[in-house]
């Protein structure tokens, strides 16, 4: 909270240069939003370091989210955008899980304070997305997370120092990749003030844009879709290999790493179908075909939610390709949302398994990935998450048909958010489309599912369990 309210003086000196009045309700959330952290920190200091079990790992994780998307949304709810409390909280949770879906119009003529804070809460949330996937969730075995566990000798329950070092270490690569794609947009025609925010909602995975038009504004610029594309497959390969890159001066772990190579290969063969699909339904030229389709197919996959046209204007067949590629994300580890590279080579590890022993019965199987042995409490863990989302994505759509929606919004809506993508399919909650609409009860529904999604099912969905606050 200390954290967000600190942000917030960010927009609050972008305003006050800007001569608008809203820099005093920046300085105003800034102060409350320090105020209660501060007063949270003085009331647990302890000077036994920071001791977390998993069982307060899930609360931390889950409590902390919550805070920080209920303060998050004061400077816009007291905004001159005179947002209802419940848009206010919606567009501040889909920020910072990085989600991108919007309530807001007229971004165009809004106030640059308010453009500048939801660029930071995306590129906040990014950056706590990656601490959260690598110091809680292995530690939490979360969805087959315990993969990712860092080696230690230190197994008591305090945060290692390598893991601090580490995550140190992920922060610096994170400002810097940012701090590059903001130049490399700004060289290719952005603005200066277009090129920081779509830098920082590119490579959080974000989506947000300085316009309604979203990407489109910038339509004439095939080498800005490109910088885009790069940038949003770079926000979602795991950081963890960008730190290992640094310390070992080396591409080689990053090309033998099989989360990055499969996205690479699914994102080369959905964008050669698509290609195919527009050279045939336009007059495009091939390179023009092949940005649209890399910038658009590469933006849903890795959740971020960039729009640069309509893509449901390019029928079924692409249609149907852009619901499913909604669900795969990005890789363990990165600012993307989705069912992850790690848990698909999972689930076809084990599939190959069980073929393999129903053709040999005594045959004994042992899957690897990237030398790491895929043991049965991970496949057990994967089992257990993909569960959780056939029952969540049916418990959504379920709730958001009971709020209103008609089909095809209801179920788009379900997967855009517990995915964290931000467009959805038809014509309101589609790339062209705006989530104003909707009724206050399917945006807290969707409120939930987008903090749902983000923190892998298991880690709020334990919070229920009545065993869980015993003793």
């Amino acid at each position: 909270m200390i954290i967000i309210g600190g942000a917030m003086v960010v927009p609050a000196m972008v305003d006050l240069y800007y001569d608008n009045a809203d820099w005093q309700i920046f300085a105003q959330a800034a102060a409350i939003t320090i105020g209660l952290g501060g007063m949270v920190c003085l009331a647990c200091r302890s000077d036994i370091g920071p001791r977390v079990s998993p069982r307060q790992g899930y609360v931390l994780t889950a409590f902390s989210w919550i805070a920080v998307s209920v303060t998050g949304a004061l400077p816009l709810w007291f905004s001159s955008l005179d947002l209802s409390f419940t848009d206010a909280v919606f567009e501040t949770v889909s920020g910072l899980t990085t989600t991108g879906s919007t309530v807001l119009t007229g971004l165009d003529d809004m106030a640059p304070g308010l453009l500048v804070w939801r660029s930071l809460l995306q590129w906040l949330g990014g950056i706590g997305i990656i601490v959260t996937a690598l110091a809680l969730l292995p530690m939490m075995r979360v969805g087959g997370m315990q993969l990712f566990q860092m080696e230690s000798s230190d197994r008591s329950e305090k945060l290692s120092p390598r893991i601090r070092e580490m995550c140190l270490q992920i922060v610096m690569i994170y400002g810097i990749l940012s701090l590059i794609c903001m130049v490399l947009y700004r060289v290719f025609g952005m603005s200066w003030f277009d090129a920081i925010n779509h830098g920082m909602s590119t490579l959080a995975t974000g989506g947000y844009s300085t316009s309604d038009m979203s990407f489109a504004k910038f339509e004439s610029s095939l080498a800005l879709h490109w910088v885009g594309t790069v940038f949003m497959i770079a926000g979602a390969l795991p950081f963890t290999a960008y730190a290992v890159l640094v310390r070992k001066r080396s591409f080689a772990p990053m090309m033998h790493n099989t989360q990055i190579r499969l996205l690479l290969l699914i994102i080369t063969f959905f964008t050669a179908l698509l290609t195919i699909r527009l050279l045939h339904i336009s007059d495009d030229g091939f390179l023009r075909s092949v940005t649209m389709a890399a910038f658009n197919l590469v933006s849903v996959i890795t959740t971020t939610g960039f729009a640069s046209g309509d893509y449901l204007e390019w029928g079924p067949a692409a249609i149907m390709l852009f619901f499913f590629a909604t669900f795969i994300g990005g890789c363990a580890g990165s600012t993307s949302g989705g069912f992850k590279m790690f848990r698909l080579y999972v689930v076809f590890s084990g599939l190959r398994a069980h073929f393999t022993r129903l053709r040999s019965p005594s045959a004994v199987v042992v899957s690897h990935i990237d030398n790491h042995e895929i043991t049965s409490d991970i496949y057990n863990a994967v089992t257990v998450y993909v569960f959780f989302l056939a029952i969540s994505y049916i418990g959504v759509s379920v709730a958001l048909g009971l709020a209103g929606l008609d089909l095809v919004t209801a179920m788009s809506a379900a997967a855009t958010a517990l995915a964290n993508v931000g467009p959805g399919l038809g014509p309101v909650v589609g790339p062209a489309g705006n989530f104003q609409p909707l009724p206050d009860s399917a945006k807290w529904v969707l409120n939930v599912a987008m903090v749902l999604g983000r923190l892998e099912f298991e880690t709020l969905l334990v919070l229920l369990l009545p065993a869980f606050w015993r003793d």
